[in-house]
């Protein structure tokens, strides 16, 4: 009875931290490391290996509610950590649900600054809702690699 008690006591340990860390949302540094984490991949393994991995569900750019997505400046996903259904499609009309363009926006902050963050609203896939987000991108090539907070 004691070994059962003492059992329970170390499982229940062990799985609180977890369950802890699986409702907490990612942070702005977590969000800038992995989009650095991300294109020095990209830039080291080459495109084809760089997107298969940024889109890997549970790869290693995938964190909780963090990850990354890949855009073309032409609005094409090249990469999304989220949703493989996406890659390949052009969703420069993309609008969120307040009307926002933010790919749109997305390409042209690329192009004109670089290095940005923008907030739109999206479905966060941990809690399937829609809620506020702030996207950190940094500029590759004809890319943006960008990694968000939801707030």
């Amino acid at each position: 009875m004691q070994r059962h008690f003492l059992a329970a006591v170390l499982a229940a340990a062990l799985a609180a931290p977890l369950a802890a860390q699986a409702g907490d949302n990612a942070t702005k540094e977590e969000a800038m490391a992995m989009v650095k984490k991300g294109i020095a991949f990209i830039r080291s393994q080459g495109k084809d290996k760089g997107y298969a991995e940024i889109s890997t569900k549970g790869g290693k750019f995938s964190d909780r509610d963090l990850y990354l997505v890949v855009y073309g400046h032409d609005g094409v996903v090249r990469a999304h950590g989220a949703n493989e259904k996406m890659i390949g499609k052009n969703l420069i009309d993309l609008k969120d649900v307040d009307g926002k363009p933010f790919v749109k926006e997305r390409v042209e902050l690329s192009q004109s600054k670089g290095t940005f963050w923008q907030d739109y609203k999206f479905t966060n896939p941990v809690t399937k809702k829609i809620e506020p987000k702030e996207m950190y991108c940094e500029r590759l090539d004809d890319t943006a690699v960008c990694g968000g907070i939801y707030k």
